[in-house]
């Protein structure tokens, strides 16, 4: 079964911050989408979170046209094609921050989350370094799909705190994987089967610990459309206090008609909006 997909995103630069260091960016005719919050200050940031996106894009754009996926990095037990593709897209991103960082004095030291999509037809690969997080919204509920690699979150899964003592840490912002820190990553990978009306959220934190989860699902099961959900969770964001920059990427599975299994083609997008 073929699926058709619905995308809209939007990135925000939030109440507080002087500059977007988000960014996102898709291209669902090669069933690729991303998002990442770069970090390192000024423009640093901006620089890590655009090469990772645009390294992902590139790489499955190439793959589509030559056929071929390259390699990079261990190869992966238990897991599909498709994910051992994002895996190397990522160990790729890695690669260029990091390279890239230790080039240039004012860029060392710089480095990115990203939570990346796979697709093809109903099967989809998710993948993820950071605390940008991806979550499913299925039948009425919510689930987090991807586990914050944060030291609150590291605390939580040791038993140390508890998720509500987490989401009030000072510590909160503290992650222990990134993109570009280090000369080699370890993204978590994963294979899932997307059904009809599925729909999916990429987002960064500057959302996800300003809007919990319930709030997350309500905004976007009543919003008119995917672009109006987006901007409402931005607002909601933003009326917590916007403290970072926010951007949310939603995704819609829907039952292909007949007619478009004769067609060809999608939408590509990247951006860092304000």
């Amino acid at each position: 079964m073929k699926l058709m997909v619905e995308v809209a995103g939007k990135s925000d630069i939030g109440c507080v911050r002087k500059n977007n260091e988000d960014n996102l960016g898709w291209d669902a005719s090669v069933g690729i989408f991303v998002v990442c919050d770069g970090m390192g200050g000024a423009a640093a940031g901006e620089v890590a979170s655009k090469l990772g996106v645009d390294t992902l894009l590139q790489y499955f754009r190439q793959g589509r046209e030559s056929g071929v996926y390259p390699q990079v990095g261990p190869q992966l037990q238990g897991l599909s094609p498709r994910a051992q593709h994002l895996a190397s897209a990522i160990h790729m991103a890695n690669a260029a921050i990091h390279d890239a960082g230790a080039k240039k004095s004012s860029q060392r030291g710089m480095g990115s989350t990203i939570v990346a999509l796979a697709l093809q037809d109903n099967f989809f690969s998710i993948g993820h370094v950071g605390d940008s997080r991806i979550y499913l919204i299925r039948e009425g509920k919510i689930q987090q799909l991807t586990e914050d690699h944060s030291l609150v979150m590291e605390q939580v899964r040791r038993g140390l705190i508890t998720k509500e003592e987490a989401e009030q840490s000072e510590m909160q912002n503290i992650i222990i994987r990134a993109l570009g820190s280090e000369a080699t990553v370890q993204p978590d990978l994963a294979d899932m089967v997307a059904l009809p009306n599925d729909i999916l959220l990429l987002a960064s934190d500057g959302l996800t610990k300003h809007v919990k989860d319930e709030s997350l699902r309500e905004i976007v099961a009543q919003a008119s459309s995917l672009e109006a959900a987006c901007d409402q969770l931005i607002k909601a964001a933003r009326d917590d206090g916007g403290d970072d920059n926010i951007t949310c990427l939603l995704i819609r599975m829907s039952d292909q008609p007949w007619y478009k299994k004769f067609l060809h083609g999608g939408t590509a997008q990247s951006q860092n909006s304000l």
